[in-house]
């Protein structure tokens, strides 16, 4: 199944890094984090990937361009002009490079990327989130809903400590950073063809979704382990930082 990934946003929030680079490019270790998350489809057996380029494009496209030669030690040959890759390169991906525009909402940027899907079911994702999702069991789930998109859901882990007070001034339980009561999505999508009837140029998150679930058309998979989006800049020195602790729930194989 072909996987779209939203490349295209500007990271404001993330301006430490992204005034620099596209945040798909941002590193969580020794890698992007687009390519954490295509390693997530891949693990499932999902490798045509669609990116839907927008701010700094040039940059991502330019990175896949030259992937075996940015993530792969090399020889290169100066006189000849020639480099050789000392590994051989295990990705057996396939990636189309979409410009969806500058300042083009999420909902719009699908739509521009339509054409790629071909007609057929197809899952959609952010370039910025992390997760241990069971991309084959949310196939399933969508598929037995019978609906025209699927959202998953996660639970968002509290940034606070979380003090319960026991009605007399004192605490009764301190938990740090719990997760929060209810869910919120966390990308990961499943779309039909047919959401092409809901969309616009303006942001996925606004009327196409709030339209889809109005008409009985949005099925949610709940998704109860590991999520985080790569926000803030605090996230990233999170995410960096359970990286070096070798704390990578992500990249746990299927099962």
């Amino acid at each position: 199944m072909k996987v779209m990934i939203l490349c295209g946003g500007r990271g404001t929030r993330l301006y430490e890094e992204t005034e620099y680079r596209p945040k798909p490019l941002v590193k969580v270790g020794d890698q992007a984090i687009v390519v954490h998350i295509m390693e997530i489809f891949a693990r499932f057996g999902h490798k045509a990937f669609t990116l839907c380029l927008g701010y700094k494009g040039d940059m991502i496209k330019t990175f896949f361009l030259n992937f075996a030669t940015l993530t792969t030690d090399v020889t290169v040959d100066l006189k000849a002009r020639k480099a050789q890759l000392l590994e051989p390169q295990e990705r057996d991906w396939t990636v189309d490079l979409v410009n969806t525009g500058i300042n083009t909402g999420t909902g719009g940027r699908i739509r521009r990327a339509l054409p790629q899907m071909g007609n057929k079911t197809f899952l959609v994702t952010y370039g910025d989130g992390l997760a241990d999702v069971d991309v084959n069991a949310l196939i399933a789930h969508h598929k037995k809903m019978g609906r025209i998109a699927t959202v998953t859901g996660v639970r968002e882990t509290s940034r606070f400590g979380v003090i319960e007070p026991d009605g007399k001034g004192l605490v009764s339980r301190f938990r740090e950073k719990p997760l929060l009561d209810g869910v919120i999505s966390g990308g990961f999508f499943v779309f039909e063809p047919e959401v092409a009837d809901f969309l616009d140029d303006g942001p996925l998150e606004s009327t196409p979704l709030e339209t889809l679930a109005a008409e009985n058309q949005l099925a949610v998979y709940k998704h109860d382990g590991f999520f985080r989006c790569m926000d803030t800049y605090r996230d990233y020195l999170e995410l960096n930082e359970m990286y070096e602790r070798g704390s990578t729930p992500w990249s746990r194989p299927p099962g």
